[in-house]
């Protein structure tokens, strides 16, 4: 029995199941542009939130930072009160700037008794006439770091100034404190999320703006400018710890959500102000519901040849980012080699710098040991040969193992205590035995011990203090902070070479610091 299909279906079934799929193909165009706009908001809601939060945590994390940065120059100045201010004043910008920390230190000393002044800062001037702290705008704060907090204009840019104050004995006084430059404190905030979607501000408790991308708002009041209420900074009854709410950008002229949070600190108390410019897909629904009598007429045609058409534009999209992928692979595989070449060539540089300077000096060292002692010469002598054999033969990689590192530099410091003697002291210390399986780059100790040597004095009175010690997480190799008053001349390959390995295998960088009588340098070990 054959079927006809050709007469299967008559001309009204026709129509109705071309009018179910064109009333079908609407609904769905509907209820899809519902469902997107719908999802588009909530994501644009949770992507606004996440990103007040990213900006508000590295706003505070800053704010903080200076706070301590505060706490740490008023300790130093009020444990040696005049002895020491000027170096410590020195010693602080200079790593600051090698931290790229924003703050500068001044200081600013009144002998009324000699009728003389000393000072250091291109700010510090401002207390030379009590007319001209006057003219500067006063952040009242009543935190428990009791620092006095002024805004001061120079050079059509304004600075945050915190302060402090130590009363001597003849009514001297020796004004001390840090400076902030506003325009530098916005742009690490804007470096911190380089999202174009968003900028942040921050404000005192009295409004006064303390750094906006608009420069000409800084040090003006906030409630003069935008449209925020002080009921937008009650925060306290809000479960969230924050307000939140749509707002128009002062700054942009767009809609914006808005999120305010206070901010406070021991030395500042106020809010931030994380502005999100509102970006939602939008599909037109009157556009679609004016063009229904079309898809009624033309909808599985439409259909058809739009799935034809996405396929064809999907595959070639495909090759596209297939091609665009496999070039920036090629791009990336380029990188790490020549990064990897830059490390090896910083390595050289660095073996080429020790292996002269530190051959000549042993030398000496063995000469004079033979005319004293033959057994200790020996001894000295297969030191040398054991400490170029490792010199001359590197690992993979550059990176070694714990153990290797450890026994290379002991033999090492053996031929420097002939050199030096009393003059040094070293000590290995191994808190966490596990670590010795572990590895670090290659003559990481010999660069940050032969480091210690180049910049710090070393006497019989005065004996230098190398002490390694083995940790879980890494190795801290710390010194005694004695520096030599004049510049220490060669260029820095050794710390740029570590810089840059640790880098290379991503793992943070090594960390170097001034606690106290010591400075330390912390090195991540590698599974």
């Amino acid at each position: 029995m054959t079927i006809n299909f050709k007469h299967a279906l008559s001309r009204k079934s026709i129509y109705i199941t071309a009018l179910s799929a064109c009333l079908i193909a609407v609904a769905a165009l509907a209820i899809l542009s519902f469902l997107i706009t719908r999802d588009s908001q909530k994501n644009t809601e949770d992507f606004a939130k996440k990103t007040f939060f990213r900006k508000y945590e590295s706003i505070e994390k800053e704010f903080k930072n200076i706070e301590d940065y505060q706490y740490l120059l008023r300790a130093l100045i009020r444990k040696d009160g005049l002895q020491n201010y000027k170096d410590y004043s020195s010693v602080l910008n200079d790593l600051n700037k090698k931290r790229n920390l924003l703050t500068d230190s001044w200081y600013y000393y009144e002998n009324k008794a000699a009728g003389k002044s000393e000072r250091d800062g291109f700010l510090s001037d401002i207390f030379r006439n009590k007319k001209d702290i006057e003219k500067t705008i006063t952040l009242e704060n009543d935190g428990a770091g009791d620092f006095r907090n002024i805004l001061v204009t120079h050079k059509d840019s304004l600075f945050w100034v915190s302060y402090d104050s130590l009363i001597l004995p003849d009514k001297n006084v020796l004004y001390y404190g840090s400076t902030v430059s506003l325009d530098d404190l916005h742009q690490y905030f804007i470096n911190v999320d380089k999202n174009s979607n968003t900028y942040a501000y921050v404000f005192t408790k009295e409004g006064i703006c303390i750094t906006h991308p608009e420069k000409k708002y800084l040090g003006k009041n906030i409630f003069e400018f935008t449209d925020i209420n002080p009921k937008d900074t009650v925060c306290s009854t809000s479960r969230t710890g924050y307000t939140q709410g749509t707002a128009t950008s002062e700054y942009l002229g767009v809609e914006v959500t808005r999120f305010i949070k206070p901010l406070k600190t021991d030395n500042f108390e106020g809010y931030t102000v994380v502005n999100h410019v509102n970006f939602i897909i939008d599909e037109n629904v009157y556009k679609i519901k004016t063009y229904t009598t079309y898809i009624f007429l033309a909808a599985l045609f439409l259909i058809v040849t739009v799935f034809i058409l996405f396929q064809r534009a999907a595959n070639v999209a495909y090759q596209e980012k297939e091609k665009i992928q496999s070039e920036k692979n090629l791009l990336l595989i380029e990188n790490e080699k020549m990064h990897k070449a830059e490390i090896i060539n910083q390595l050289q540089q660095l073996k080429n710098n020790i292996n002269p300077h530190f051959l000549f000096n042993s030398l000496n060292s063995l000469y004079m040991l033979i005319g004293i002692n033959k057994e200790n010469a020996q001894k000295f002598t297969m030191n040398l040969s054991k400490i170029y054999r490792y010199l001359i033969v590197p690992p993979k990689e550059n990176i070694v193992l714990v153990s290797k590192e450890i026994d290379f530099i002991r033999k090492y410091m053996e031929l420097l205590k002939s050199r030096f003697d009393e003059e040094l002291r070293f000590e290995v210390i191994i808190n966490d035995s596990k670590s010795l399986e572990k590895r670090i780059p290659y003559l990481s100790l010999q660069i940050v011990t032969e480091n210690a040597i180049k910049h710090n004095v070393a006497t019989i009175d005065q004996p230098l203090e190398i002490i390694i010690s083995i940790e879980e997480n890494g190795i801290v190799v710390k010194n005694t902070w004695q520096p030599k008053t004049e510049p220490v001349q060669g260029e820095k390959f050794g710390i740029n070479y570590l810089t840059q390995i640790y880098e290379y295998f991503r793992i943070n960088s090594l960390n170097i610091s001034v606690d106290g009588e010591y400075f330390i340098c912390f090195l991540p070990l590698m599974k």
